[in-house]
């Protein structure tokens, strides 16, 4: 094997990206195609500056023109040229090309990559400030038949297309470096992203890895880096475990959003989500073939008890995954901020699935202290007039009354605000609800499970407590700190 590592290890950490690219440019092994669309061949212009690219660049170039970017590597079926369907098209045909033009008989321990972007860069307007996709095909051993692949999106923050450009080819620059010498630590890798770029920038929603050399990465694991480390305020994985684009998949959707612990996920929150579906769907303003159900998560959630437990984020993503549902994680603390996010990327009709607690607490007014305008501007962003709450219903403990928007209690100086909103019918009370399960709680659940009590596996939806078993989900650190103890 040819490997990359154990060249100029006295290079490791220079940081320069005149550095990067002359470490590259001087593996005498590292050999590929730079094809970029939309900014400029910026990153290709490091390597050149640099010296020594003759031995790195097998080809640049650039297929601006629709049709002869058409020509190139096929049309798109939406007809869209900054799309993930494109980038793939372009690194494999430029891969194609590399194995077909080079041969290993001469070269026997090259290592070839593609690198692609297809770019739109802020308009003329400065309405949009543009987005992009950005991707490397490569290899780590001359013999494998199968490619390693990064690929990631990003959104311009700058109001310059100059900017804009530049930041590109930095970014280009760290994933090509960060593909063939740290590729053995994603989460760094990812970091290293935006070495010399200012963290307002970029954003950088959705990376996947693939390939030999990333089988033991888990690509919704880096979804949550890209929220721990400030990359972008919310993340989306599909039932696949695979990175989702969120633009791509809430673009013009009726949204059904869900938020919860779902640590585990119960028989409660799928009652929540089935009986609150079926209202949203039968919505007139509600197309149901572009509907959508998130399952949301927030960051908060997830550190409430200290720091992020990355085992326990993932036992509560394969069980939701298990059940065929879309997550998201994101940073929105406030349900406001989560609609505002959403409304970003969709005009259509919104639900937002909670319970009663949840709604008592989105009239309590120390929430929004910090918005100059307070509880009606957070409102203002929340209750617009495509936007619709389905409550589902809770027994109190003490009384055993069912409390439901009805009869719910909110701060004296709320009720008028809330009359107003329930009286415009912002606010819909799920009715055919199972009075059975109201007593089951996550928590709950939880305790049961980890302290191997009876009774947990009925609290839950089919086949979850057989998967929580088999996988043995949320008990593994326990287990593991018991098997520390005896030795």
């Amino acid at each position: 094997m040819a490997s990359v590592l154990k060249r100029d290890t006295a290079f490791e950490n220079i940081p320069s990206i005149k550095a990067k690219t002359l470490r590259i440019n001087l593996n005498p092994d590292i050999y590929g195609t730079f094809a970029e669309i939309g900014a400029g061949q910026e990153t290709a212009r490091h390597f050149f500056r640099s010296g020594g690219a003759s031995g790195t660049i097998a080809k640049a170039m650039s297929a601006y023109d629709k049709d002869f970017s058409d020509a190139i590597y096929g049309v798109e079926e939406d007809g869209r040229y900054v799309t993930q369907s494109r980038l793939k098209k372009m690194l494999s045909h430029e891969m194609r090309l590399m194995g077909e033009r080079i041969s290993r008989d001469t070269h026997p321990e090259r290592l070839f990559f593609a690198y692609a972007n297809t770019v739109a860069t802020i308009d003329f307007s400065k309405r949009y400030k543009g987005h992009g996709w950005v991707g490397i095909r490569f290899q780590l051993d001359a013999h494998q038949k199968e490619f390693d692949e990064i690929i990631l999106h990003i959104r311009f923050k700058q109001n310059e297309a100059r900017l804009q450009q530049e930041t590109l080819g930095i970014v280009g620059v760290n994933l090509i470096y960060g593909a063939f010498y740290k590729y053995h630590k994603p989460r760094k890798l990812l970091k290293y992203l935006y070495d010399h770029i200012d963290q307002d920038t970029i954003e950088i929603d959705m990376v996947n890895f693939s390939g030999p050399n990333f089988k033991g990465v888990d690509n919704r694991l880096m979804s949550l880096q890209l929220i721990r480390n400030d990359m972008t305020d919310a993340v989306m994985f599909g039932p696949d475990g695979n990175n989702l684009l969120p633009a791509a998949i809430l673009y013009k959707k009726n949204i059904l959003a869900l938020r919860g612990s779902f640590r585990p996920v119960t028989k409660v929150n799928m009652d929540m989500f089935e009986k609150s579906y079926d209202i949203f769907v039968r919505d007139p303003a509600v197309d149901i073939d572009k509907a959508i159900v998130i399952f949301e998560i927030t960051l908060s959630n997830l550190k409430a008890h200290g720091e992020i437990d990355e085992q326990d984020f993932m036992d509560r993503a394969e069980l939701l995954c298990s059940l065929g549902h879309t997550v998201m994680i994101s940073k929105f603390q406030e349900y406001y901020r989560l609609v505002e996010y959403l409304n970003n990327y969709t005009k259509a009709h919104i639900g937002l699935t909670m319970g009663v607690n949840n709604l008592v607490d989105i009239f309590d007014e120390k929430y929004y202290r910090h918005l100059s305008g307070g509880i009606l501007e957070a409102f203002g962003k929340l209750f617009f007039k495509e936007l619709q709450v389905y409550l589902y219903p809770m027994k109190n403990a003490e009384t055993g009354q069912i409390m439901t928007s009805n009869n719910i209690k909110v701060h004296p100086r709320m009720k008028e605000l809330y009359k107003f909103f329930k009286y415009n019918g912002k606010v819909m009370d799920i009715i055919d609800y199972d009075p059975e399960i109201m007593h089951i709680f996550s928590r709950d659940v939880l305790k049961k499970l980890i302290n191997n009590e009876d009774g947990w596996e009925d609290m839950l939806p089919e086949g979850i407590a057989e998967t929580i078993k088999e996988k043995n989900l949320f008990t593994r650190k326990m287990v593991k700190q018991k098997e520390e103890a005896k030795t």
